[in-house]
């Protein structure tokens, strides 16, 4: 894409499903047979620690990628369950594995979204979220669960999902970001599920932290992280003006927005881009910068305020 010059995206990720890779010590990592324009290669699992191990992010509805996650782990105990966010790439999966290990399941809460839906939008039940999960154990940002030689550390990233947590490692300076930050692509930020305005403020909160070594949800890992944020910030605010530029030619609608945009874009992601342009704009009008009849939707028209 055209418009991701700015960020250097890294595409290389030879890992092959069901293989276990240790990427650093005492972090593992599986990937899932589930590629897609969204997921990549497919949703990363991550196993932290050696012998008593947590499991970050079960993964999709696969039981072949839970085979393969507790063949990883056979012989260690598994104490500990993290989600990041409920998203149906990263969490059903997480049944599987409780029911296998007994291991109590910790995240920030059930799906939710980010804004109440305006009564002009449709809800869509082929949405992405997994609306059955529940965890155990609730956290917030700021709370400390420890297990054996390892201890991670909640912080709240909403942005992608409301309920999105990093877990980050502080005295390994690791963070698992999950969907927050991708080292091959930007996130899809749609509302109402996601927001603009909370995803710019877990970028800052990011970006300010002492981790620099990230592990995403898809895709490699991400050396020199708070840089690379700095890189999506920019690149957030570069886009944003992109919107600017093409509304002060005239009142227009998103998908013509898109399309000024978003040159070369892979066609199946247009929607997604789409939805994009959206949370911006929803960030423009709180703002007052842009106006627009009604609320902030996909289908209405946009002009500077």
């Amino acid at each position: 894409m055209s418009d991701n010059d700015d960020v250097p995206f890294n595409r290389n990720f030879p890992l092959k499903p069901g293989v276990v890779e240790e990427v650093r010590p005492g972090v593992r990592r599986v990937l899932c047979n589930n590629p897609s324009p969204f997921t990549f290669t497919g949703t990363v699992s991550y196993i932290v620690g050696k012998g008593n191990v947590a499991i970050i992010d079960p993964g999709p509805d696969d039981a072949a990628h839970a085979a393969a996650l507790l063949d990883a782990v056979r012989g260690e105990t598994v104490s500990h369950i993290f989600v990041t966010h409920t998203h149906r790439d990263h969490s059903p999966n997480t049944a599987r594995i409780k029911q296998a290990t007994g291991a109590p399941v910790y995240a920030e809460g059930p799906h939710r979204a980010s804004r109440p839906r305006f009564e002009s939008e449709k809800h869509n039940p082929e949405s992405g979220s997994d609306r059955d999960f529940v965890p155990d154990i609730r956290i917030a940002h700021g709370d400390v669960v420890e297990g054996d030689g390892w201890r991670l550390e909640a912080v709240a990233t909403p942005g992608h999902t409301a309920n999105h947590l990093a877990f980050a490692w502080p005295e390994r300076k690791f963070n698992f970001v999950g969907d927050h930050v991708m080292g091959w692509s930007t996130s899809i930020v749609a509302p109402p599920d996601g927001s603009m305005i909370d995803y710019m403020d877990s970028l800052d909160r990011l970006a300010a932290r002492a981790e620099d070594l990230y592990f995403s949800g898809h895709g490699p890992e991400i050396p020199d992280g708070q840089r690379f944020v700095r890189f999506l910030i920019r690149h957030r605010k570069a886009r944003e003006a992109s919107i600017l530029h093409r509304l002060a030619k005239g009142e227009t609608d998103i998908p013509t927005m898109v399309r000024a945009i978003y040159i070369g874009i892979d066609p199946r992601l247009t929607t997604a881009a789409g939805y994009s342009v959206l949370a911006h704009l929803e960030d423009l009008v709180a703002r007052g910068v842009v106006a627009t009849d009604g609320d902030p939707v996909i289908g209405g028209t946009y002009r500077m305020a």
